[in-house]
């Protein structure tokens, strides 16, 4: 289908593109990627009279090496995310969830901006940046704020971002030594969204969880943080006792939409499996 008429806009300053979201106000929309939002208005599920397309920003790319935090611009796209020798060093689980990431086409254009503001609870950014403990930087008419990242998903489509506000900046803390991550994903063919996903951040310390991080993507209306599930692992051997344990709870926090991809049930069943699988890949990268 073809999209209805808008009035096209290209800022090249996150200014600039204040001033128009906060005069063009709701018959506006951000362009990021674009697809999420393009394919929606094909549709006619988003009807903008106006298109706000940050991709001439070049503020908001890139991606900075501040010791302690890597500060990543919300126009950033996938394939740089994989290419970055700095990411790779001090955030590894980013640059390899990335190539899950639907294809290589997409992943050439898709930002982690666009990807996170969208608010879908079926994009994988979500879930990694909950279980990554990042920050979110956004601008508005009022200057900046930061949000973490657990509490920026309210639900489907729904975000803490407000409508005259631009996520400009992820910031993600590097991992200390023997930190383990894993990001397990099943999904029907290559470019599919997943069926279900589980992310996991951790460290042992004598052969006991010291720090853990659980999201799940796909099984709720927003990106879930499993904290029961952690609270499971916290202080405890990584057994099989306890990855039983915190399957079961992070299972029973699922509350998945049926859809082509199965059921609430096979949903949730696959939820506990992928989070089995990442758990037990983490705990192997620990050493």
């Amino acid at each position: 289908m073809i999209p209805p008429a808008f009035d096209y806009h290209a800022p090249r300053s996150v200014p600039a593109a204040l001033e128009l979201l906060g005069r063009l106000g709701g018959d506006a929309k951000l362009l990021a990627g674009g697809h999420s939002l393009l394919p929606m208005m094909k549709l006619r599920f988003a009807q903008p009279a106006h298109l706000i397309d940050l991709n001439r920003i070049e503020a908001l790319r890139g991606i900075r090496d501040e010791g302690d935090t890597v500060a990543i611009g919300a126009m950033t796209v996938e394939n740089a995310l994989i290419a970055s020798p700095v990411l790779q060093a001090k955030v590894p689980l980013l640059p390899e969830a990335a190539r899950l990431i639907a294809d290589p086409q997409v992943r050439n254009r898709g930002t982690i901006g666009g990807d996170l503001a969208h608010g879908d609870p079926g994009n994988d950014h979500p879930a990694l940046a909950i279980a990554l403990e990042a920050v979110f930087t956004l601008e508005g008419p009022k200057g900046g704020r930061q949000v973490r990242a657990e509490d920026f998903f309210l639900g489907t489509y729904m975000t803490a971002m407000a409508e005259d506000e631009i996520l400009t900046e992820i910031r993600v803390p590097a991992f200390a030594p023997r930190t383990g991550h894993a990001y397990e994903k099943l999904k029907r063919k290559t470019g599919d969204f997943a069926t279900a996903a589980a992310a996991v951040v951790l460290r042992l310390d004598g052969g006991a969880v010291s720090h853990v991080r659980i999201a799940l993507t796909n099984v709720a209306p927003a990106a879930l943080h499993a904290t029961d599930a952690e609270a499971a692992l916290r202080g405890r051997p990584l057994d099989d006792a306890a990855i039983d344990e915190a399957v079961a709870r992070a299972c029973a926090a699922c509350d998945p939409a049926e859809d082509l991809r199965g059921d609430a049930a096979y949903k949730t069943a696959m939820a506990g499996q992928m989070l089995r699988r990442a758990l037990r890949n983490a705990a192997a990268r620990c050493r």
